[in-house]
């Protein structure tokens, strides 16, 4: 009878697991990519484009410009004139593809072609920035104040070409936009790219040959929708953080939430300072000049896009001089020591929590593993196995605890028999029977809270890494951020999960009894859509939790048994 009930068990495990895999297939969520950038948007004269485009939603000049902090409105200037014509350049490094509007020299597309949208599709770099009919993300900068060129309307740069790439043999590449103003002031808006790197460098130059000073303010600014995440996915678990971010001088890290911007718009001043965007495992950011004071705000338009950015105190350009004014912008990937480069506090927007000082460590020490080994996936088991063996002693403490209590369990469930429903007596025996065999009751728990913060900024770690992001590791785990396609890391958690269950004191009260054998079930379902490489990092922590319970165990056991055995 028993090999039937056992045969008819594992029929209906195959058909569930049959049946979980086809509703998979038929409830998948289409991954959220951003849609590729057809020639078309390339050449699409600026006057074709929605109206809403061309709001430039540009911050007011300080009212009081010899003030040393601004004050900056929040009114938006009227809409840019329709310009005929391509106002689009086109701009490729090693590592950024994007798109330059001639109409304020605004960023209106960036790619990313080092990372995919997705993984098993060539050519199809990841879309970060875009203006489109249902995405608007651009990166915005300008002069505004007494003089600036952008304070009514964006200005029409000119360009000495649409298109321009960085070669194999070049280092850097310099893209300059130039305008000159009704008086004859010229300003050059120069973009300068680095190979390798996601940050650009934006330099304005501004020459004044008439006799009267020229003065300006110099701004940069994000503008986005509320559109989903598309770099998040849709496996379940903790979703990262989406929305502004910015620092400020008693606080390295402030979020910004849409919701933050719809009740009281937040503002600060500083000196240098930075604005960013944070979606999961990629950033936009604003790096304000690091000299000045800058007024750090955000807002929100009529048509429901948000907008933050800053705005520097005044710069005046005496007559007949020229004045080089320079910010920063960064769009890419979360990488914590590029981000901590170019500008302090930036690697923050990498979100680990309260507990980052234990997950930066284990940040490094992951990264540091895989430039030996050079996969994620075997590097997260080496790490896990590094990390428990750290705690090795603590842990041991701990299954000790639990192999002691397993082994009076059946002492215990004698004292239960014998008194019954008599809570107080069967208190008292039960820790006489504690003080008897030496047993601590809480000895179990103790070590493992201490590991706790520890695994739970592992998990963050593993959660926030963009270098997981379409990393492989075997077979057809060929991406550690998503979930695993057939479910066989959530159910090999799952088990190992049950069996270190068995191993465990089944607790006296009934109740807790069934908590514990159904724990294993809940945790497997809720881990089923987690990305691979968490689940990866689970299952190998409770395998190693299983050998060294067992291990534990069987020489408590055996200890045990050899000292009754001398005393008979």
């Amino acid at each position: 009878m028993d090999s039937i009930r056992y045969i008819i068990l594992g029929g209906l495990a195959v058909v569930s697991y049959l049946l979980l895999l086809a509703w998979q297939a038929d409830n998948q969520v289409a991954p959220q990519t951003s849609p590729s950038r057809p020639e078309t948007e390339l050449s699409r004269p600026v006057s074709d484009i929605p109206s809403q485009a061309q709001t430039a939603d540009i911050p007011a000049p300080p009212s009081t410009v010899s003030a040393d902090i601004p004050v900056v409105s929040l009114t938006s200037v009227p809409a840019t004139t329709a310009v005929s014509g391509n106002t689009n350049i086109h701009v490729r490094t090693d590592v950024l593809d994007l798109i330059i509007d001639r109409v304020g020299g605004d960023i209106v597309y960036v790619a990313l072609p080092e990372h995919r949208t997705q993984i098993d599709v060539a050519d199809d770099s990841f879309v970060l920035l875009e203006n489109s009919s249902l995405r608007t993300y651009v990166a915005q900068s300008g002069l505004v104040g007494l003089n600036g060129i952008d304070s009514s309307s964006r200005p029409v740069y000119n360009s000495n070409g649409t298109d321009f790439e960085m070669t194999e043999q070049d280092d850097s590449l310099d893209v300059a936009l130039t305008y000159t103003d009704a008086n004859g002031v010229e300003v050059i808006k120069r973009f300068r790219f680095e190979r390798g790197s996601y940050s650009i460098d934006i330099n304005y130059e501004i020459n004044n040959p008439t006799s009267s000073p020229w003065q300006a303010n110099l701004f940069g600014q994000i503008k986005r929708n509320n559109f989903a995440d598309p770099s998040q996915g849709s496996g379940l678990g903790m979703q990262s953080y989406l929305g502004f971010a910015t620092t400020q001088a008693d606080d390295p890290y402030v979020k910004i939430a849409f919701s933050d911007i719809d009740s009281s718009p937040p503002s600060h001043e500083m000196i240098g300072g930075w604005i960013a965007f944070s979606q999961h495992y990629f950033l936009s950011a604003w790096i304000a000049p690091a000299d000045r004071v800058n007024s750090i705000s955000t807002r929100k338009n009529s048509l429901n896009e948000y907008i933050g950015g800053f705005t520097s105190s005044e710069f005046i350009v005496p007559p007949q001089t020229t004045s080089v004014q320079t910010t920063q912008f960064y769009a890419g990937p979360k990488d914590q020591y590029q981000l901590r480069e170019v500008a302090p506090n930036l690697d923050l927007t990498i979100d680990y929590g309260w507990l980052w000082f234990i997950a930066s460590p284990i940040y490094w020490l992951l990264t540091q593993i895989n430039s030996i080994v050079g996969n994620y996936g075997w590097s997260i088991l080496l790490l896990t196995l590094t990390v428990k063996g750290i705690f090795y002693k603590l842990s041991a403490t701990s299954y000790r605890s639990m192999a002691n209590m397993r082994r009076v369990m059946p002492k215990m469930t004698q004292l239960k028999e014998r008194y019954g429903d008599d809570k107080m007596k069967l208190q008292k025996a039960t820790m006489e029977l504690y003080q008897k065999e030496k047993i601590n009751p809480f000895g179990g728990c103790l070590p493992m809270l201490v590991q706790m913060p520890v695994f739970i900024a592992l998990y963050w770690v593993l959660m926030e890494s963009v270098e997981l992001r379409h990393a492989p590791f075997i077979l057809w785990i060929n991406d550690l951020s998503v979930m695993d396609p057939f479910f066989v890391l959530p159910l090999l958690m799952g088990a190992s999960m049950f069996a270190q269950s068995m191993l465990s004191p089944v607790p006296a009260d009934p109740m807790q009894a069934k908590i514990m054998r159904f724990m294993p079930v809940a945790m497997t379902v809720f881990f089923l859509w987690f990305p691979a490489g968490l689940v990866l990092y689970w299952l190998a922590n409770s395998v190693l939790g299983i050998a060294q319970q067992w291990y534990i165990t069987q020489k408590i056991e055996k200890d045990h048994a050899a000292k009754e055995a001398k005393n008979h």
